[in-house]
C-alpha cells in the first residue's frame, strides 16, 4: 500500500471508463465495526461480581455483541446508557471526532501490515474502486458527516494511486452514462458527488432516532433501526435507478458481524424487502466467524450471482 494517491484534485486528461455502462447494478450495505475495521472504541459497563457488588469494565464491540442482552450481569454506569456509549458519540468541543481518531488507529496498523483488517475490508475497498453505491449502517451514534469522514480517510490512505485513478475513471464513466453533461469536473468534485449519493447511517444517533420517531433514550432498538436504515437506502437506490431509465439486474449485498443483526436482516428481506423489491437479489454475509474469509454467504432472493470477493 505504499503507492499513495496524489493530493491533486485535477488531471489534464481524465480517464473515463465508459464500459461501466454495461455492468449490472450492484450495491452494498456494510456494518463498520469488526466488519470493515476492528476499531479500538470501548463500551463502558459495570459487571456484577460473585459477591453481588459491581465493578466498572470497558469492553470491545465484539464482546458487547455477546453480552448486550445479559441485563442481570452487565449494566451501564449509574444506569446511564449515554455514559456507556460515550466513545460512540459526537461532542461539540471535539477538534477531531472519536470515530475518525479510532478509524485512523485501526487502519494505520492494517496499512503497515501489522494487523488484520475486518472480514469485509477487501470487499469495501473493491466497491470503492468500482464506484459502487453503498451504505454504512452502524450501531454507532455519530452524525452522518462523521461516518463519511472515516470513509474519506479510508479512500485517501488505503487506495493506491493506481486504484484511485481506476476509481475516478469508473466514477466518470457512470456520470457519462447516467448523468447530464456538466462540463469538466475535478477529481475532488466527482468524488464528492459520488459520496453524496452514498448513505451513512449511525442508527443510535439522536438525528437518526428522530427520523425513526423513536427518540426514547436507553432503549435497544438496534435490529429495528438497522432495518429502517436498509429500507431508507433501498428506496434511495430505486429513486436513482428509476431516474436512470435503465432496466438491469439489481443486486444488494449486506454484511454484519452480529448474528442477531444478520438474522433480523434476513427476516426483514424475506418479509418486507422482497415484497417491495421483488426484482432484487439480496445476499447477506454473516462475518461473525473469524475463520470464514469474507463471511458466511446467505442468498435470500433473486437470480443473479453476487460474489463477495
Amino acid at each position: 500500500m505504499s503507492d499513495r494517491p496524489s493530493q491533486s484534485n485535477s488531471e489534464a486528461t481524465p480517464e473515463v471508463n465508459l464500459a461501466v455502462a454495461e455492468l449490472p447494478f450492484k450495491y452494498y450495505i456494510f456494518d463498520w465495526d469488526n466488519n470493515i475495521l476492528h476499531m479500538p472504541t470501548r463500551i463502558h459497563l459495570e459487571k456484577r461480581l460473585p459477591d453481588g457488588n459491581w465493578e466498572p469494565i470497558s469492553v470491545s464491540t465484539s464482546f458487547y455483541a455477546v453480552v448486550r442482552n445479559d441485563k442481570e450481569n452487565y449494566r451501564p454506569p449509574g444506569g446511564d446508557w449515554e455514559q456507556a456509549f460515550r466513545e460512540f458519540r459526537d461532542f461539540e468541543e471535539e477538534t477531531e471526532s472519536m470515530f475518525l481518531r479510532h478509524t485512523r488507529e485501526a487502519l494505520d496498523p492494517v496499512i503497515a501490515g501489522e494487523r488484520k483488517p475486518g472480514p469485509s475490508f477487501r470487499q469495501f475497498r473493491k466497491a470503492l474502486i468500482e464506484g459502487r453505491l453503498f451504505a454504512i449502517v452502524t450501531a454507532r451514534g455519530h452524525r452522518a458527516d462523521t461516518v463519511r469522514s472515516g470513509v474519506e480517510y479510508f479512500i485517501s490512505n488505503v487506495l493506491t494511486a493506481k486504484e484511485r485513478r481506476q476509481m475516478m475513471s469508473n466514477l466518470r464513466g457512470y456520470r457519462a452514462a447516467y448523468e447530464q453533461d456538466e462540463g469538466y469536473l475535478t477529481d475532488g468534485e466527482v468524488l464528492s458527488l459520488y459520496l453524496d449519493l452514498c448513505r451513512y447511517h449511525a442508527v443510535t444517533s439522536p438525528d437518526f432516532r428522530a427520523r425513526m420517531g423513536r427518540e426514547e433514550p436507553g432503549v435497544d432498538i438496534q435490529e429495528e433501526a438497522k432495518q429502517f436504515a436498509i429500507m431508507d437506502f433501498m428506496r434511495h437506490l430505486f429513486r436513482i435507478v428509476h431516474k436512470s431509465g435503465v432496466d438491469k439486474p439489481i443486486s444488494v449485498g449486506f454484511s454484519d458481524d452480529d448474528p442477531r443483526n444478520v438474522r433480523a436482516v434476513v427476516g426483514f428481506i424475506e418479509e418486507e424487502l422482497h415484497r417491495e423489491f421483488p426484482q432484487v437479489k439480496f445476499v447477506v454475509y454473516d462475518t461473525s466467524e473469524a475463520d470464514v474469509p469474507d463471511g458466511r454467504k446467505i442468498v435470500v432472493s433473486g437470480q443473479m450471482e453476487l460474489p463477495f470477493t
